[in-house]
């Protein structure tokens, strides 16, 4: 049986999506269940076919043009576009959407990605959008900040010095993004780490109309790696082979317990593309009926462009066609649900 879409909720506003302010979480909680009540909304729990939609990183820092790292994309207001387009997938889907997981990337100051972690033979820290290779750390050229030692909780001669010399070698081995000096971003506690604040508020409405909570995830704290994918942090060993950081194991078989895994979010090139790389890791030796349940909202995401600095569009457009050919969906957030390639929901 086909379901209609629903309408767009009058309190949605999409020239406010680039913006911060404050949910009215009371006023909006009434209008979530007079909306459930106008539209006949079941509760979550009762969905036949159970539908995730993963949230990548939508965060201030990432998602506001004043922001710390603003996702631009080719056409210079990315983020904002997607959100807005996001907003409305969500409210046209409520009675589709059975959880809602939004990751939530997580720093500190002293961080390997951060400035203040690396110096020069002057003392000089790199500055952001640095790129830091396998050559530059062998030839001395930046190496660790002794300095930092005490902040990670490591000697610095005895560890510290070696474990930048193993990351920088184990992220080319691997053939993962080199190390990137990032300006400061999604600062715990900060105004940049917050969820978008009309996706927040999307959120909100979802889970009161559906009765359904969100299932926030905090990726990115680890100060010895970067944590592009959700799913595992980029480097889980140091030089002496102990651990420093795990798969989250539990997330995972979460995620692939659902009957439609949806995902969208910040940056195509980065954290959603090393998620859907992820997830294909961990179906590679599953029947292949779970891959083709993974949908991609490309319209819902955009890649990394600095302008004459850095611009990640040809790895995005790339690794999306290998998750396509892959057997992930790429699908478009204005198209049906129930229209989408390999869909069999139970309605």
């Amino acid at each position: 049986m086909a379901t209609k879409q629903l309408p767009i909720p009058p309190h949605f506003h999409p020239e406010k999506v680039g913006e911060v302010w404050r949910v009215p979480y009371e006023p909006r909680a009434k209008d979530a269940r007079l909306w459930a009540g106008q539209h006949n909304l079941k509760p979550a729990a009762m969905d036949d076919s159970k539908i995730c939609l993963l949230l990548v990183d939508v965060q201030n820092t990432f998602c506001l043009p004043d922001f710390e790292l603003f996702v631009a994309g080719q056409s210079g207001n990315g983020a904002v576009e997607d959100n807005i387009r996001l907003c409305e997938f969500i409210y046209r889907n409520l009675n589709l959407i059975t959880e809602t997981v939004p990751t939530m990337d997580t720093h500190t100051t002293t961080q390997i990605f951060h400035q203040t972690f690396w110096v020069n033979e002057h003392g000089t820290h790199p500055e952001p959008m640095t790129i830091i290779s396998q050559d530059d750390v062998e030839k001395g050229h930046w190496k660790v900040n002794p300095d930092v030692a005490h902040s990670v909780g490591k000697e610095y001669d005895e560890y510290l010095k070696a474990y930048g010399e193993h990351y920088v070698k184990r992220l080319a081995e691997d053939g993962k993004y080199p190390l990137i000096i990032w300006p400061y971003h999604a600062m715990h506690g900060g105004i940049g780490h917050a969820l978008v604040s009309a996706v927040e508020e999307a959120c909100f409405f979802h889970n009161i109309a559906r009765n359904s909570q969100t299932a926030f995830e905090i990726k990115g704290h680890n100060p010895l790696t970067e944590n592009y994918s959700v799913l595992s942090p980029d480097i889980l060993d140091d030089q002496r082979g102990h651990a420093i950081a795990q798969k989250r194991t539990a997330l995972i078989d979460k995620l692939l317990s659902f009957d439609v895994l949806i995902i969208a979010g910040q940056a195509k090139s980065h954290c959603v593309a090393w998620t859907a790389d992820g997830l294909l890791s961990e179906m590679g030796d599953m029947n292949e009926a779970f891959v083709k349940k993974v949908y991609l909202l490309e319209d819902c995401t955009s890649p990394v462009v600095v302008p004459g600095v850095l611009d990640f569009t040809d790895q995005a457009n790339k690794a999306f066609q290998r998750f396509s050919d892959a057997g992930i969906h790429v699908v478009s957030s204005t198209q049906p649900i129930e229209a989408w390639p390999g869909i069999n929901l139970n309605l």
